[in-house]
Parts: structure tokens; sequence; C-alpha cells
């Protein structure tokens, strides 16, 4: 029998893939008592080993096919213009070859006719939003069916909640979780995820534990843990181990680095700064389940747009994507 010959580079770099994939070749072989004995499993070991192989499997089926994962740009990164023409200015995001854009907060304030409008805009131009950023009010009892209305117009399929106040305890951070979780509840009917965006709040231990550790213990495993690459840098937490212990959850990346430079910091254009996205990238896409990225910057020496589209040309050339210019 031909042996299996469909080992990519990224799926050698990710250890579940390969060991599960030997695995299949021995059994496909007539070979499954001998691999078991010289690689040493416990059955224990092999179903721990498993437990990531949807997502490393996932990476497998994807090499090769980087730029099929669109790229967006989460629209505070041009608020000023956003704010003074906002159809005009997510024409010219589209223009510059985004494929997708995440509204932020102020979106909150539409009619159902603005937001339609919007949406029609954004058909027309053949971009998507996939998440909107949301205050934590929005997330509640009381608003949240306006929420879900509004992404449903939008046609987005996560709703993000953005900020949260720093917790000083761990209960504090596990009640931020039960709101998560009531979202999702709430959502999920209409076809909707709830999400989470950290800062650098959620990096510093509280009582010995970190709180993004708590977050993603205690929500549900639909829950999206969207990952700010920036500020996880300034915290001094490594955005790839992050992604690598939690399969599946990382389904979209705010794409901002950061600069240790006191005078740069996050003014630094997308590839300028510490973070090594081809290393994110592929922790997010052979195991992080990244279903889309957005570029974000929080201002630079440039304009706003022209940061924009600068961003975009470098992320397309560390990704080896054609820049859609």
């Amino acid at each position: 029998m031909e042996r299996l010959n469909f080992l990519s580079t990224r799926a050698r770099g990710n250890l579940a893939s390969v060991c599960y994939l030997l695995f299949l070749e021995h059994v496909a072989l007539g070979e499954y008592d001998a691999f078991m004995s010289t690689a040493h499993f416990s059955r224990r070991s092999f179903l721990a080993m498993s437990a990531g192989l949807p997502w490393a499997l996932r990476g497998v089926a994807n090499s090769g096919a980087m730029g099929s994962i669109p790229v967006g740009l989460e629209l505070y990164s041009v608020r000023e213009g956003l704010q003074k023409d906002p159809m005009g200015t997510v024409r010219a995001v589209a223009q510059m070859g985004y494929q997708a854009v995440e509204f932020y907060s102020p979106y909150f304030e539409w009619t159902e006719a603005q937001a339609k409008q919007m949406r029609k805009l954004l058909d027309d131009l053949g971009i998507r939003c996939y998440s909107t950023h949301n205050n934590e009010e929005y997330l509640g009892a009381d608003k949240i069916d306006r929420a879900r209305d509004l992404n449903l117009i939008l046609g987005c399929k996560y709703v993000v909640l953005a900020w949260t106040d720093p917790k000083t305890g761990i209960d504090g951070w596990k009640a931020v979780a039960n709101k998560l979780n009531f979202a999702a509840e709430k959502l999920e009917p209409a076809g909707l995820k709830a999400g989470y965006h950290n800062h650098q709040a959620e990096w510093a231990e509280v009582a010995g534990q970190c709180p993004m550790e708590i977050l993603a213990k205690n929500t549900k495993s639909t829950v999206m843990l969207q990952l700010d690459v920036g500020t996880c840098l300034e915290a001094g937490y490594d955005p790839i181990s992050w992604i690598r212990a939690n399969p599946g959850r990382i389904r979209s990346i705010h794409c901002k680095d950061w600069s240790a430079d006191p005078g740069k910091g996050y003014k630094v254009l997308f590839g300028e700064g510490k973070a090594d996205w081809k290393g994110i990238f592929q922790a997010a896409e052979s195991v992080g389940g990244v279903e889309y990225y957005l570029v974000e910057q929080e201002g630079s020496r440039f304009p706003e747009l022209e940061t924009a589209r600068q961003c975009l040309q470098a992320f397309r050339a560390v990704r080896g994507d054609k820049i859609g210019l």
C-alpha cells in the first residue's frame, strides 16, 4: 500500500497533527500495535494528544491556501473619517483592498434604516462585517436584543465585548465570564456568537491567575477570544503561546503591532514592532481556528487612510498574499 505523503510544512510544526497523521499511516499499513508500543502511548496520552486535532487538521487543509482568510480593518483605525463621512470612509477602505470591516461602539446609535443603508453599501462593495465591538452595557439584558438586531442587519457573525474595567479579584473576572455566557445564550438562537477582546489588564495576574485564562476557562467554547496582539505584547505575554493554548477559540485577531520604544509604542505600522507575525499567522491558522484578521492602528506618523493602506501592504507582504490595491 502506498504510504501517505501529505504532511505539510505547517503541519510538521504542530506535534498533535504530526503524531496523529503518523498514527493514521501506521493503521493504514496494519501496524497499529507496533506503533502504539514503539511510541509508548498510553490511552490517556493519546486522548490528550487528540484534543487539538480538529484545529491541527484544519491547518493541514489550509496549508497552501493562506490567502483564503480575509483581512479587514477595525474602523477605530479611521475614526475621524468615519465620524465625518461613514459611507465615504468605508468605501475608501474597501477600495484599498480590505475584505472586511469591524464597526465599533458608535454603530449602536444607528437606526435600523441607517444600518440597512450601511449593509447595502457593504454588499455593493463586496466586503463583509464579521463582527462589531460593543460596550459592556450593550450585552446586558436591556440592550442585547438591539445589539442582536443591528448585527443581523449588518450580516455579522460575532458580537464582541470590546472592553471591561479591570477587575481586582478572580470573582470580578468570573462575573465578566458570566456576562459573556449570558450574551452567548441570547445571541446563539439568532445565529450570532459572543466574543471578548483583550487589552493589557487581562494579562496581569490577579491573585496568582491570569484574567484571560479565567475568562477562557469559565466561558462557553462558542465564545470567541479575539486576540489583540499589541496589548498582549505590551503586557509581556506571548501571543503565540496563548493561541496554541486555546485551540479553536482565536477566531479573529487584531493585527496591531507594538514597540517597546516609549517614543513609538502603538504608533508603529504593522510589521515595524515586536510582533512575530509569521509565527502568529502559523499558530492562528494551524491551531487557533482563525476565520478573519483585522488590522488595527491607533495612529501613526501618517494620516488615517494612508496608515491603513500601508498596514495592508505590509500585512499582505508578510503573508505572501497579492496586494489588493
